[in-house]
């Protein structure tokens, strides 16, 4: 059983018997005990302190509908499951378009739905989380690359004229000339500045052993060629946040990401013969696909329909949306 300790429910109701049974069976599936407040104004308050609110519709002092709306205007909302004793399509298809993340009857199945819904908006939000941290470091490890780059290539311009000033020193050191004793030691003096400018330029950075190899650049091969050689990968993703982490993880894959635009583009570009891969969610798409067994490159599809789409194109591979990065680049890493 993952640990589920960790994620913080508030019960809003000012019914104390519904509060102790969610209680109860959200002890009983490995949660921690709920806290528990009675008015929209209270939840208002304690909202921040809370992963997940359990919000009745009817409150002694407002609607759920009014503290939902309140809770979309917080920077980092919790997740709203609304709750009412009177179910229907048209109170739950008004929660879903609030902001509400799911709706709960208080009915007989009640206590079986509860922990499953509770679960699976832990699940969600544990894997915004983790693509939103792989997102960061991913921005960090490309910096740290660009970095290392820059100071290779720095390097390098460094270090031919640092060679050349000390293969003059020491012509002027070791020649015919007569040096008088002043001139010897400012010499001296110059060959050791040089010597310590060296010593600084081969600890500055990570690369510059490989660098003073002649190992070429990160990114390339002897002879200039580009490690990435996996072909060129398509991607029509409207997340924005998660089109750049499927950028990110395809770059450190070796594929060089095209981010398209619209499905029509997405079919014309599909047609050019260095096309390896192409990344779509469900439902952008695009009919003109070639089918599977008839197209030169693997599909892989980010599920935010119900799936028949993705089963229709003949998807090579569907990841659920939010996107768990590490099984997207376990995806590409076995390709």
């Amino acid at each position: 059983m993952p640990d589920r300790s960790g994620f913080r429910i508030l019960i809003v109701d000012d019914d104390p018997a519904l509060a102790r049974l969610a209680g109860s069976v959200l002890t009983a599936h490995g949660f921690s005990a709920p806290a528990h407040v009675t008015t929209g104004a209270q939840a208002l308050l304690a909202a921040a302190r809370a992963d997940v609110l359990l919000l009745d519709q009817n409150l002694p002092d407002m609607q759920g509908r009014e503290v939902l709306a309140a809770l979309r205007a917080f920077p980092l909302p919790p997740a709203v499951v609304m709750v009412t004793a009177h179910g229907s399509e048209a109170f739950a298809a008004e929660a879903l378009r609030a902001g509400a993340d799911d709706y709960l009857v208080k009915d007989a199945a009640l206590p079986t739905l509860l922990p499953e819904i509770v679960e699976r908006i832990r699940r969600t939000r544990s894997l915004r989380a983790a693509l939103a941290n792989a997102e960061h470091e991913l921005l960090r490890a490309e910096r740290r690359a660009a970095e290392g780059e820059v100071m290779v290539t720095l390097q390098h311009e460094i270090n031919n004229p640092l060679m050349a000033a000390s293969a003059e020193l020491e012509l002027l050191l070791t020649g015919d000339e007569p040096l008088t004793g002043g001139q010897v030691e400012s010499l001296e003096t110059i060959r050791t500045m040089l010597e310590r400018v060296g010593e600084i330029l081969r600890r500055s950075g990570k690369q510059p052993d490989a660098a003073e190899a002649g190992a070429p650049p990160a990114g390339e091969e002897p002879g200039g060629r580009s490690t990435r050689e996996r072909g060129r990968a398509l991607l029509l993703v409207p997340d924005r946040a998660t089109a750049r982490v499927i950028a990110s993880l395809l770059r450190q894959a070796d594929f060089a990401a095209d981010d398209i635009g619209s499905p029509d583009a997405l079919v014309t570009a599909a047609s050019a013969f260095d096309v390896t891969l192409v990344v779509a969610a469900e439902r952008a798409l695009p009919a003109g696909l070639p089918p599977n067994g008839k197209r030169a490159f693997k599909l892989m599809v980010l599920r935010d329909g119900d799936g028949s789409a993705a089963a229709q194109a003949g998807a090579d591979a569907i990841f659920v949306l939010p996107l768990d990065p590490g099984a997207f680049a376990r995806a590409l890493a076995e390709r």
